[in-house]
C-alpha cells in the first residue's frame, strides 16, 4: 500500500491512520511483527523520529505493542482491531455524507443513489 501523505495535517497523524488501515485491512494481521521504525520510515519517506512518534501513539492506544528485543507487533485483540476498523469506516461515512450534503443531496436522495450504485456494482460483478 503506498503511503499517501499530504501537507494539510501533521504527518505523524497521517502515518497513524495509514498504519491503522493496514492493520484493519489485514496487510499487518493480528499478532504479526511490524517492520522496524527505520524500514517503515524509509518506505514512507519520512524522518524516523516522525514514524517513531506515530508508532508510540498507536502503542499507547493498544493497537500495537513492543517486545523489548523483538520489535513491535500488532495486537492479537480482534475486538480492538474491529473497533479501529469500525471507527475508520464511520469516519469515511461521515465524510461521504458531508460531501453529499455539499452537493445538495438530502439523506433520502443519498440513500437512493447509493442503493442504485450498489445494485449496478452487484450486476457488474
Amino acid at each position: 500500500m503506498p503511503w499517501n501523505l499530504k501537507s494539510d495535517r501533521p504527518i505523524y497523524t497521517q502515518l497513524m491512520e495509514q498504519i491503522q488501515i493496514m492493520i484493519a485491512s489485514g496487510i499487518f494481521p493480528a499478532g504479526s511483527k511490524l517492520p522496524s521504525v527505520r524500514e517503515l520510515a524509509a518506505e514512507a519517506a519520512v524522518n524516523p523520529n516522525t514514524m517513531q512518534r506515530a508508532l508510540l501513539q498507536l502503542e499507547s492506544n493498544g493497537l500495537i505493542y513492543s517486545q523489548r528485543t523483538s520489535g513491535r507487533f500488532v495486537t492479537e485483540d480482534e475486538d480492538k482491531i474491529m473497533q479501529i476498523k469500525n471507527s475508520l469506516a464511520a469516519d469515511l461515512v461521515h465524510e461521504f455524507l458531508f460531501k453529499m450534503n455539499q452537493l445538495g443531496y438530502d439523506g433520502q436522495h443519498t440513500k437512493e443513489l447509493l442503493e442504485k450504485i450498489m445494485r449496478e456494482e452487484e450486476q457488474n460483478g
